[in-house]
């Protein structure tokens, strides 16, 4: 395979893989609470969950492995033969390019099923001096809303 061919093989599989993931986020940003003292006492005003899923496409993976599987089962099983002049020509083959493009439309669905899924937990608190603040958490905190709560050097704890 020549190197232009392989380059943009290598560009062709960058552009097609982004086909195969689909992120999606739920999120929300407040601004930033009022300047932090050594120790603040509040309460739990409300507590949000956030995820995001990331969920595979195997229908763009198998697109996408079968025209990369086709491409290079065109490239791998065609010959090359050189003129009188001394000049190679490369001739893919028909066959190759279907058990590649088949083989990669398989493995690329395979490839882009499944998914993953992140939790974070944001803890909003509203404190005695009027100032709000949220702290996240990417492990669920057994705060509840309501509970009486201080921020300090160590993070935000429950006051007994």
């Amino acid at each position: 395979m020549r190197p232009g061919r392989l380059a943009s093989l290598a560009t062709l599989t960058a552009l097609l893989s982004t086909a195969c993931v689909t992120t999606s986020t739920t999120s929300t940003t407040w601004g930033e609470g009022s300047a932090q003292q050594w120790e603040r006492v509040g309460y739990v005003a409300s507590i949000r969950e956030t995820v995001e899923r990331q969920q595979g496409n195997p229908g763009a993976g198998a697109v996408a492995g079968a025209i990369i599987g086709g491409i290079l089962g065109s490239a791998v099983g065609g010959h090359t033969y050189y003129d009188r002049w001394g000049y190679a020509h490369h001739h893919g083959s028909g066959a190759g390019a279907v058990a590649g493009a088949v083989g990669g439309a398989v493995v690329g669905a395979a490839a882009s099923q499944g998914g993953a899924e992140r939790r974070t937990y944001e803890v909003f608190v509203r404190f005695d001096d009027g100032g709000t603040d949220t702290f996240v958490y990417d492990q669920p905190y057994d705060f509840r809303v309501g509970d009486e709560v201080r921020q300090t050097a160590r993070g935000l704890e429950r006051t007994r």
